[in-house]
């Protein structure tokens, strides 16, 4: 068992960037929704993107924070402007327009040391997640959790953890998840083997026994033979993300996270059936099954020209 970073599809979380985004999604919807506004801040808000672009490239750092301090003004009497003329509006349209403007208040408001900032106005359940790599020290998205078998390698458990909770505690969810998904063939898992950021759950998850290098002097012979198998999960987790598209959720909300991780679980089951097959010598059968099907397709097909359209 391991945990990951599935990212949202979203761009560069930069506070310019929310800023004039969030400035012209409520300055369009208000006026989809019939408010006239005096001013809609649009040539000057381009501009002062483009402006924070150049300052945040040349490092003209005191620069940058005046042009953040000007969109937050401009983007504060936008909001303020729409707050007081939406009360006109029917109560379907006022709640729509209300959560848009709930977003762009929280993007307006927050600073750079927030612990509850919006990193997307689209995706408001994206997360800032730290894995501790050096090539990718943030990632914006949720944290999953992968169960794989220890020999074969098929993926039994995948399931999101919104809110970045703390690896071990989601341990105990992931084998609920992973006794559901394979209660139908009545196993269960009796040992995971976890790295170092499971430690201090054993007492939560007895019966089941957790293996991590940590124990290494009090393991057996075998449970040190199946540790040096542990990493096996990293080249799975890439592989999940390369090939089957666990590097970018395109999917809404939390439970589009959700389903996206199960769905890339499941195509990588596929694959590694269809290899399967492959490697044990299946594949002239099924190659024979096809040509069996289109042979018996092409006896029962009408004869050209046949008044009565009878099959060969």
């Amino acid at each position: 068992v391991d945990t990951t970073v599935q990212s949202k599809a979203i761009a560069h979380p930069t506070d310019s960037r929310l800023l004039e985004v969030a400035r012209d999604k409520i300055a369009r919807l208000a006026k989809r929704a019939g408010i006239q506004l005096k001013q809609t801040h649009e040539r000057e808000g381009k501009a002062l993107r483009r402006k924070a672009g150049g300052y945040a490239h040349a490092k003209q750092f005191k620069r940058l924070r005046g042009v953040l301090k000007r969109q937050r003004t401009i983007l504060g009497r936008l909001l303020r402007e729409v707050r007081r003329k939406m009360g006109g509006l029917a109560d379907e349209a006022r709640v729509r327009l209300d959560a848009w403007v709930q977003r762009a208040e929280r993007i307006q408001q927050q600073g750079p040391k927030d612990k509850n900032k919006l990193y997307a106005l689209h995706a408001p359940e994206t997360e800032c997640i730290s894995k501790g790599k050096a090539r990718n020290p943030y990632e914006f998205g949720v944290k999953v959790s992968l169960a794989v078998t220890h020999q074969q390698g098929l993926m039994v458990g995948a399931r999101s953890f919104p809110g970045n909770p703390y690896d071990g505690h989601t341990l105990a969810a992931q084998i609920e998840q992973t006794n559901t998904l394979l209660q139908d063939i009545g196993v269960k898992p009796h040992t995971a083997i976890v790295d170092l950021g499971y430690r201090g759950v054993d007492k939560d998850l007895a019966p089941l026994e957790v293996i991590h290098r940590g124990k290494f002097k009090s393991l057996t012979p075998k449970h040190k033979t199946w540790l040096k198998r542990r990493q096996a999960i990293e080249p799975l987790i890439g592989h999940a993300k390369a090939d089957h598209r666990m590097d970018r959720c395109w999917l809404k909300g939390a439970e589009g996270d959700a389903l996206h991780a199960v769905l890339c679980a499941a195509g990588f089951n596929i694959r590694w059936l269809l290899r399967a097959i492959a490697k044990m010598g299946l594949a002239a059968l099924l190659l024979a099954l096809t040509g069996l099907a289109v042979y018996a397709a092409a006896l029962t097909r009408p004869t050209l020209g046949s008044p009565q359209g009878s099959a060969t």
